[in-house]
């Protein structure tokens, strides 16, 4: 079973995940992040801006999850901007060496098994952080993904398009493709940490954690990681059946083992 962590705030997760990847980076100076997009990871990149302090970052690498494809990448909702102004720059990160999905329609044929290549080559990601959709997809794995997926292109559903909608002018703006890592990929990570705040991501929380593995609800492959932590409020918490065991467990787990 996945690690629960039911924390009182998104801030509050933010804090507690930040200091699991500072303590990463002091172990390994050259460590490999799975970064996530969209309004959920932001706290973990804000406590992590207050966390680092005189950290050497210099040899920190990252991975996007996904980018759109056709997007410009100058583009302010595009991945590599969002990525560049959330984390790249406040974290004083090497851009070269933070990689976002090729979402350009020249190359797109081949653009997944380039950025599969790039991930084994880096050694693989240590920790990865993920969100998770109303309809419980995480990256842009929608429901009916398989969970030996790799990296490739995407329809997005209309669900997710308007989802998304509110950082575009209108959902005519949201691309209607993506390329995202596949769930396989997502899976070789050595640390998953999936992150879920407000009452709108109660009902995929819990089918995530406590339903059946299915591809109908991509979330759920996190049950099939040996590393799975999960952290949410307690408004995304308030459908999990097994809520007050999460809250001793996590009380009484020896401080050493971190998330």
């Amino acid at each position: 079973m996945a690690e629960v962590v039911i924390v009182p705030s998104a801030a509050a997760a933010g804090v507690l995940v930040a200091a699991e990847i500072v303590a990463l980076i002091r172990r390994n100076r050259e460590s490999v992040l799975g970064l996530a997009t969209g309004s959920t990871p932001l706290p973990v990149y804000e406590a992590l801006r207050a966390q680092v302090g005189d950290l050497d970052l210099s040899g920190v690498r990252g991975f996007a999850l996904d980018e759109y494809v056709g997007i410009d990448p100058s583009h302010p909702e595009s991945y590599r901007s969002v990525i560049t102004r959330e984390v790249v720059e406040p974290l004083g990160l090497n851009p070269a060496q933070v990689r976002v999905p090729d979402g350009s329609l020249a190359g797109i044929e081949h653009a997944g098994e380039d950025y599969e290549r790039a991930i084994r080559d880096a050694g693989g990601v240590d920790l990865q952080i993920l969100g998770i959709g109303t309809d419980g997809h995480i990256g842009f794995n929608e429901p009916g993904s398989s969970f030996a997926s790799l990296t490739r292109v995407k329809t997005l559903t209309q669900q997710t398009r308007a989802d998304n909608a509110r950082f575009f002018d209108s959902v005519d703006d949201v691309p209607m493709h993506c390329i995202t890592q596949g769930l396989g990929t997502i899976l070789r990570a050595r640390h998953l940490v999936l992150l879920a705040f407000g009452a709108g991501k109660a009902a995929a929380v819990a089918g995530a954690v406590e339903g059946p593995v299915t591809a109908s609800l991509p979330g759920s492959a996190i049950q099939l990681h040996p590393h799975a932590t999960i952290v949410v409020d307690e408004a995304a918490a308030a459908d999990l059946r097994l809520a007050d065991y999460y809250r001793y467990t996590f009380d009484n787990k020896p401080a050493w083992q971190g998330l």
